[in-house]
């Protein structure tokens, strides 16, 4: 069984389904080609979970917080399975929405396996099974191909980590791991899935440790962040040991507990533990993408891609996680659509340099462009301009913890280089700032513009006025 195409996309993700639709918007037959459910990791396993369980655990800790505010305390209970149905509704509810996209976009949705087999032709085992009980297969071809297959949690080679209670977060946002609450429960990972995660759990009420190897949480951000976001989660009864080396993760003798083993400045520690978590990052995915011979140029497990997303199979193209790089939704999204851009002649459309990263914990964080030592690393002279939170009319209404924006300016020219945010509502703040980066508008511009009150947006007044000191 064969079909022809203009374009076959591997992977239903941000960065699949979206240049799928950008393709056809492009005049482009396209076939998407997803093994599992349309949304990818983000959807289903990563983002909008996080982000679901999040919001619950958020209001479930505030609801706990009533004295704070000199009202009477009340008792306060959840459900974790109820969380997970919510969790789903709102999946569900998305999925539904990006289908219904495709269709109207008339992108065929093939549920499946995709593997090359040759440039221009992809196979694909499809989903369920044929009558005779055995797997169905058909071949697509296409002048393009396009893998946008994504990433898979990393599992480093430390003893222990197959045993019953030792999941990724896949595992943990997905039933039935899902429905369980750990506590204790111990993070291996201090990143931004470690810190979420941490997050979600401590406001659930349960006791977490997190255990990075690096010397601080959140390691590829900003160092002053990482400092307050320690003091913040320390102080709410989070433990944390950074330098620590996980060894060994073993039972403790009974059917269901754990424990997690790592040495903290060469000492031997031991920590008891009703789940551990994974947290050290992720792979790209390539299982079973390509016909044996067929692999393509590739670098410490990601696909090779130039600057127009083309690999060194002729007409084969790759974006998001599975090249490697910056392994974000949005990012996936910008250049799943420039490759498809590329591919139709077009110019794309999105800038790729500046790209905003954001950590989802309490107060949030982000952050875009270079950080202070980065810039003077590079060889720039540079001035920040800071506004603590602590200032802030709405964060102080809103009882919100220390924080802070910080903004990086070229000394000379006076442009944005960067923006570092730790306070309510700076995933969206930050939105604000990749537009000036990209714009390259400068500290008077940012300082221009009247910004209402009370509102947390206020604070990018007063940095891009501090940084004129």
């Amino acid at each position: 069984m064969q079909d022809t195409y203009d374009l076959i996309v591997i992977g239903g993700g941000p960065g699949g389904y979206e240049a799928a639709l950008r393709a056809a918007e492009a005049g482009f037959k396209t076939a998407l080609v997803e093994e599992r459910a349309i949304g990818g990791t983000c959807l289903n396993r990563g983002c909008i979970p996080t982000k679901t369980l999040m919001h619950a655990a958020e209001l479930y800790r505030e609801a706990g917080r009533f004295e704070e505010f000199g009202l009477s305390a009340q008792s306060v209970s959840y459900d974790m399975a109820k969380l997970q149905a919510r969790k789903a509704q709102v999946v569900e509810n998305l999925q539904s929405g990006i289908r219904q996209r495709l269709k109207s976009h008339k992108v065929e949705i093939i549920q499946g396996h995709g593997m090359i087999l040759a440039p221009g032709r992809v196979q694909v085992t499809l989903a369920g099974e044929s009558s005779e009980g055995l797997p169905e297969e058909k071949v697509l071809e296409a002048e393009r191909v396009l893998i946008a297959t994504g990433s898979v949690p990393a599992r480093p080679p430390i003893p222990g980590l197959d045993l019953p209670g030792v999941f990724t977060s896949d595992d943990l946002l997905d039933a039935p791991a899902g429905d369980k609450i750990y506590d204790p429960l111990v993070i291996i990972g201090g990143g931004v899935i470690g810190v979420e995660m941490a997050t979600i759990y401590h406001a659930l009420g349960c006791q977490v440790t997190l255990l990075e190897a690096m010397p601080r949480l959140i390691p590829n951000m900003d160092r002053e962040i990482a400092q307050n976001l320690t003091m913040i989660l320390k102080k709410r009864g989070v433990q944390i040991f950074t330098g620590a080396k996980v060894t060994q993760v073993a039972r403790d003798g009974s059917e269901t507990g754990l424990v997690c083993h790592f040495e903290l400045k060469e000492a031997p520690q031991s920590l008891p533990a009703a789940g551990v978590l994974v947290a050290i990052g992720r792979k790209p995915n390539t299982a079973g993408l390509f016909a044996p011979g067929l692999e393509p140029a590739m670098e410490r497990g990601a696909v090779t891609a130039d600057g127009n997303f083309r690999t060194s199979l002729p007409g084969v193209y790759a974006a998001g996680d599975v090249i490697g790089g910056i392994q974000l939704a949005h990012m996936a999204t910008a250049e799943g659509i420039a490759a498809v851009e590329v591919m139709a002649g077009l110019q794309p459309g999105v800038n790729l340099k500046a790209v905003p990263g954001c950590v989802y914990t309490n107060p949030e964080i982000a952050s875009v462009g270079l950080t202070e030592d980065e810039a003077k690393a590079a060889g720039r002279n540079v001035v920040t301009g800071k506004s603590l939170m602590s200032a802030n009319g709405k964060s102080v209404i809103e009882n919100q913890d220390r924080g802070f924006i910080k903004l990086v300016f070229d000394k000379e020219t006076e442009v944005l280089l960067g923006a570092q945010l730790m306070c309510a509502r700076a995933t969206d703040l930050v939105s604000e700032l990749t537009t000036a980066v990209v714009n390259s508008l400068t500290r008077a511009q940012l300082a221009a513009v009247i910004r209402p009150h009370p509102t947390f947006s206020e604070a990018v007044t007063q940095a891009a006025e501090a940084a004129s000191k």
